[in-house]
């Protein structure tokens, strides 16, 4: 019985500490905003958005008052790839001169992609690819990367889609802990998209380092009111690691029935804009971060076709606006 409880207590001290980060809560007396810029406003994917290399958003960044940033973990921005270890450091140097802080990295992951071709171990794949970022994010200074759940395939069961996606999560919680870095799973992906379902998920794969990165955008567009906004974030609480801001407007769209003369409603278009300005119910989002004490940081992203267009002038414009935005809080 000694042997076994010197084991355990050997295990805890082992693997906890280095695998599960503290999550970011406190008294809500003491919320404090901490804004992040996401480098995906800068990535120049979008319609007319104006690009940026990795030095050049930094300074950006700097330049217009964020404390802290996330970069996209792929190319053309910070892939593991194209950062060897001399690269790494030089890039993390950088990051430390201009005092800010690395908040995490954006990992894309996809744990259902290839799930109808089953010789091809899909979801292992993907796992070994989030333990190349955890190491790129460890080498950088940061101890937190963002990745996705899976899209829905048609013509495959959801249960086996579900499960792909524990076994990903765990293989790929488990690789990351290695470098003591923490996966905040964002709800993006079809996949426990709604917080009944990722609090179960995150339950079923049950890790101390796979957590969640739990934002207003997706809630909002399943038809969530502010009651149901506010209810998805004590919910997601225990779990709550990190969140990503952006505002959205819609555009409505139809097709035309020639032969009834009339058109046929289709799914709504969206576009960014500045804070404030669209449909998301940021006040009930904030006010109820607060009041679970959360402290970690607010991640600010442009990632849509922006309304003013994605001139350098206006991506800085909508990022300044953020920033005043968020001094009510």
């Amino acid at each position: 019985m000694k042997n076994l409880i010197l084991t355990i207590i050997v295990f805890v001290i082992t693997f906890l500490p280095s695998s599960a980060q503290k999550l970011p809560t406190g008294n809500p007396a003491d919320f404090n905003v901490k804004t992040c810029l996401h480098s995906v406003s800068y990535l120049g994917i979008w319609r007319g958005q104006t690009q940026l290399n990795v030095d050049e958003f930094l300074l950006k960044a700097k330049e217009l008052g964020y404390e802290g940033v996330m970069l996209v973990a792929k190319r053309p921005h910070v892939s593991p790839h194209d950062y060897d270890k001399a690269a790494r450091a030089k890039l993390r140097a950088k990051i430390d001169s201009l005092g800010l802080t690395l908040v995490g990295l954006a990992g894309y992951t996809d744990f259902t992609a290839g799930i109808d071709k089953p010789g091809i171990p899909n979801a292992e794949i993907q796992a070994a690819w989030v333990g190349e970022i955890a190491e790129l994010a460890n080498d950088l200074g940061t101890k937190m990367v963002r990745i996705f759940t899976g899209y829905e395939r048609p013509d495959v069961p959801y249960d086996k889609q579900y499960a792909e996606v524990v076994a990903g999560l765990k293989m790929a919680g488990k690789l990351a802990s290695e470098y003591g870095v923490s996966l905040a799973v964002q709800n993006h992906h079809d996949i426990a998209l709604h917080h009944d379902a990722m609090y179960w998920l995150l339950k079923e794969v049950n890790m101390p380092n796979v957590l969640a990165g739990w934002d207003a955008w997706s809630p909002t567009l399943e038809g969530l009111s502010s009651e149901e906004l506010k209810q998805s974030i004590l919910k997601m609480k225990p779990f709550l690691i990190n969140t990503i801001a952006a505002d959205y407007v819609t555009h409505p769209r139809f097709t035309y029935v020639n032969n009834l003369t009339n058109y046929k409603a289709e799914q709504p278009v969206m576009r960014a804009v500045p804070m404030g300005e669209g449909i998301i119910n940021y006040k009930t989002w904030f006010s109820t971060l607060k009041e679970i004490g959360y402290q970690g940081w607010i991640v600010y992203e442009m990632c849509e076709v922006l309304d003013g267009g994605g001139s350098i002038e206006n991506l800085d414009k909508t990022a300044k606006i953020f920033l005043d935005y968020m001094k009510q809080f």
